[in-house]
């Protein structure tokens, strides 16, 4: 409906398992190698991602790998068995460190940085590792990756004329979700805000097609299609001076996605949470990362750098979290 085909199916998505293949102890700890928090928390987080930590264990993007050079898919690879298969307590994530550059040109090894700006980096730099090799490839197509069959969903945005009623629909590929948090108290008021038409007059007006001439109209976006992993960014920060929203939101333990659906009827769409990153500090330019992640074993610990200790499901549902992880 109004989407694209897809040409190609990178990668089936009947492939992907949800379940963890081995129950294992949490991994190792990862080393601060100088204002690296924010890559550790993201580091963590995606290693204990089942579906993605699954088809990393298996190999299979490795040995079919030709690229020449820095290849974020190998160095995850890597880092994943290193993490969650040597016997080490603290590892040194020296490769993602070294080949910081490569992932995004923003970041410096010796400076602090954001860790939504490099999870957001950190799964570009796996689609174009997933495409590389790939030519030509269509747009639609690009979506079929392993990192958008895992992470990655559709929103609609249908507009709609206050003038004539003429609506206007179109689709795009997200892999997360920004949500504004300075109202609402909770996850669930924040996704019930980004759902809710809003209004395009004044500068916003947009040109009505039936019309023929800038118009007010409404706006409004939804969930099209569900990622199987779904990955939320609480925006904290106030203004562009680094002022941080300090307050706690809350956030459920089990997610239904439909009442944000573009379709509200059927089944819930139950999704658990499985990680989620916190940042301690009074200004978003300063602080400190570190997160929670469930383990194979089903166990949460607390993951602060080189420290990996045991906790329960109530410390982890009282966080001043930045960053919420939730699973299909």
């Amino acid at each position: 409906e109004g989407m694209a085909l897809q040409q190609r199916i990178l990668f089936p998505p009947e492939e992907i398992c949800m379940d963890w293949q081995q129950r294992q102890r949490p991994g190792a700890g990862l080393c601060n190698l100088g204002s690296t928090c924010y890559i550790n928390v993201i580091l963590q987080c995606l290693t204990y991602t089942p579906p993605l930590a699954n088809y990393l264990l298996s190999r299979d993007h490795s040995q079919l790998c030709h690229q020449q050079g820095f290849c974020m898919m190998c160095i995850m690879e890597a880092h994943v068995r290193k993490v969650l298969r040597s016997s080490a307590n603290v590892i040194w994530p020296k490769a993602v460190v070294r080949d910081l550059k490569f992932i995004g040109e923003e970041f410096e090894p010796d400076m602090a940085g954001d860790a939504y700006e490099f999870l957001c980096c950190a799964l570009e730099a796996m689609q174009r590792a997933c495409l590389s090799g790939s030519s030509d490839v269509d747009i639609s197509s690009q979506t079929t990756t392993i990192i958008h069959q895992i992470f990655g969903g559709f929103l609609k945005y249908r507009v709609t004329c206050l003038r004539c009623q003429e609506v206007s629909d179109s689709y795009k590929a997200f892999l997360h979700v920004l949500l504004d948090i300075k109202a609402p108290s909770s996850l669930t008021t924040a996704l019930e805000d980004f759902v809710t038409p809003k209004k395009l007059d004044g500068k916003y007006c947009l040109k009505c097609s039936k019309c023929e001439k800038k118009v007010t109209s409404s706006k409004r976006v939804t969930v099209y299609r569900v990622p199987k992993v779904f990955t939320v960014c609480l925006e904290r920060a106030a203004d562009h001076t680094g002022k941080k929203i300090s307050k706690i939101v809350e956030y459920p333990e089990y997610l239904d996605l439909r009442p944000y659906m573009s379709d509200t009827a059927g089944e819930p769409l139950l999704y658990s949470l499985y990680a989620l990153v916190v940042h301690s500090g009074d200004t978003c330019l300063d602080g400190h990362f570190f997160c929670y992640t469930k383990a194979s074993n089903g166990l949460w610990y607390k993951m602060d750098d080189e420290s990996v200790d045991n906790c329960g499901i109530h410390a982890v549902l009282r966080q001043q979290a930045y960053l919420l992880f939730y699973a299909r």
